[in-house]
């Protein structure tokens, strides 16, 4: 596996911007789909946005599109999300997973960072 460390979150007013980082390490991610999730008080993780291995392709959930954006760094073993236009419905924990299948449910990510929180106030 390889380990995760979040970084970049922070308290933000509505409309702001923040941008996450994802350092890793133990291996190169080069060969991982990489991904975010959230999780707000009282609800379960859910998918945020992902990339592949090579950076050429993206997804992002609905809320995201238009507004997130989910980069790579292979040869510093980062991923970041920029977000902007925050809303206080973006407030959350945010974690960053690694997985060689991809996808965007939980179970197919055997490789999570502890969290970094995003709050958004209005």
């Amino acid at each position: 596996q390889v380990q995760l460390v979040e970084s970049g979150g922070g308290l933000v007013q509505a409309g702001g911007s923040l941008r996450l980082s994802c350092a890793a390490s133990g291996r190169t991610i080069s060969r991982y789909h990489m991904a975010w999730f959230r999780q707000a008080p009282g609800k379960e993780r859910e998918f945020v946005a992902r990339i592949s291995q090579s950076g050429g392709s993206t997804y992002y959930t609905d809320s995201g599109k238009g507004r997130f954006t989910i980069s790579r760094d292979n040869a510093k073993n980062t991923v970041y999300l920029q977000m902007n236009s925050l809303k206080p419905e973006d407030t959350a924990v945010y974690y960053c997973a690694a997985s060689i299948i991809g996808g965007t449910t939980t179970r197919w990510y055997d490789s999570w960072g502890q969290g970094t929180q995003v709050t958004v106030s209005s």
